[in-house]
């Protein structure tokens, strides 16, 4: 039985996000915070999307304690939740994969012209992803990318454009994980270890701290979720979010 395996993998994603805070700190995410800073001060929200495990970066944005209220989650499912959609749609990953299916999504999405979009994907190149990037674009909207550029750039786009997330997107962060996502092994050569969503999540959480500091430095009080399972928590939240009543969606 191997041992030290938490050792191990700790010594993996420790200089990643070492290196990442390095790079926030140098103003790496500046361009991001930016553009995030002016949309929500212009009245815009901060959609995110994500498909597969990505979609747990779009959770850390929308809807957290810690989080920013002017915040709106989008997902393949809104098209069964909102839309016409049969649930059996659901099933399996060729909805992820299908550009087709962003038309639908983006019709039944809280999306308005001040609006600016968050979106990550490790691949960068499924069919949703990249779709959603240029539906945003088409629509006048600025985009963020998080994605791994090692692996985007190892892999064919399966977008009808040709284009990965990155070669779309105004703005591109690294999640610095590697081809495949994975940093260990075991059995000789099985992928074991991956790394996308905690490097993600803390993108994710020093894009929030960054832009609240901004919105803070301007004069404004930042909008921010309180925990819910703390006293007043429901009704500090329900009265920030009746700001932005019919702009976002906070379910289940």
């Amino acid at each position: 039985m191997t041992k030290n395996a938490a050792s191990r993998y700790l010594a993996e994603v420790t200089p990643r996000l070492e290196r990442l805070a390095r790079e926030a700190d140098d103003g790496a995410f500046d361009a991001a915070c930016d553009l995030i800073v002016e949309s929500l001060q212009a009245g815009g929200v901060l959609q995110a999307f994500g498909t597969g495990h990505s979609e747990a970066f779009a959770m850390e944005i929308a809807g957290r304690a810690g989080g920013l209220i002017a915040t709106n989650r989008i997902a393949l499912r809104d098209i069964v939740l909102h839309g016409s959609r049969d649930v059996s749609v659901l099933s399996g990953a060729s909805l992820e994969r299908d550009p087709s299916v962003v038309d639908e999504v983006f019709d039944v999405s809280l999306v308005n012209p001040a609006d600016i979009f968050l979106i990550a994907s490790n691949s960068g190149v499924n069919g949703s992803i990249v779709g959603m990037a240029l539906k945003a674009k088409e629509h006048g909207h600025r985009v963020i990318a998080v994605t791994s550029l090692a692996h985007t750039n190892a892999v064919t786009p399966k977008h009808p454009s040709g284009k990965r997330l990155s070669e779309v997107a105004d703005v591109v962060i690294d999640t610095l994980a590697p081809y495949g996502d994975t940093t260990m092994t075991v059995a000789g050569d099985v992928g074991v270890g991956a790394v996308s969503s905690i490097t993600a999540a803390f993108i994710a959480q020093v894009l929030t701290i960054m832009v609240a500091e901004r919105l803070s430095a301007s004069g404004a009080i930042p909008p921010v979720y309180i925990s819910a399972n703390i006293p007043v928590g429901d009704e500090h939240n329900h009265a920030l979010e009746d700001r932005y009543r019919g702009r976002i969606r906070r379910l289940a």
